[in-house]
């Protein structure tokens, strides 16, 4: 035997969205524009909003500036959505490792620069007595060639590290490698 409705009778958003020929998802909407009310526990008074749907539906209809504004109210809105969702995407991106911020790659590139710096700034110092050692400028241009040659083989030899990139995430995060531990 079916249940009798009275005023305390609660019903599911799905339940609510059968008896007003909606869809859930339009329920959660009406009710979060204000037009319908859910209690503490997550369900519907049938009652209550089988007439505050009742009277939303035959309310007078809005002015046009109203609609307008509705209008834009919602394009806003799903602008938002589309924002935070392509900002998650590349988060997650970056998070993986496919993606890298221009400031990460900046700093890497920059970190790099000084490492050729130093080495071309020690050039000097490091072949100096060599140098001086030598008897023809051709035997001397020789000993610089061979240390230009190896700085060149070292920067030739650098390699794209997606390890560091991932501990630079981590460092402007703010991170810790505990952090990222499922516990």
């Amino acid at each position: 035997m079916a249940e009798k409705i009275t005023e305390k009778t609660e019903v599911s958003p799905a339940e609510l969205a059968a008896v007003l020929r909606l869809s859930g998802r339009r329920v959660r909407q009406l009710t979060e524009d204000g037009v319908l009310r859910k209690n503490g526990n997550g369900r519907y008074a049938l009652i209550e909003n089988v007439q505050l749907w009742h009277l939303s539906a035959t309310a007078q209809p809005v002015d046009e500036e109203d609609l307008k504004m509705e209008k834009t109210r919602r394009q806003s809105e799903a602008q938002i959505k589309a924002s935070k969702a392509i900002i998650a995407r590349l988060e997650a991106e970056e998070l993986k490792g496919l993606m890298h911020r221009a400031e990460d790659v900046a700093a890497m590139t920059e970190d790099l620069v000084y490492t050729m710096r130093g080495a071309l700034m020690a050039l000097p110092g490091r072949l100096a007595v060599d140098v001086a050692a030598c008897k023809t400028a051709v035997e001397a241009s020789n000993v610089i060639r061979q240390e230009v040659y190896k700085i060149m083989r070292e920067l030739a030899a650098y390699r794209y590290d997606p390890k560091k990139y991932e501990e630079r995430v981590r460092q402007r995060r703010d991170w810790t490698e505990r952090d990222g531990d499922d516990e």
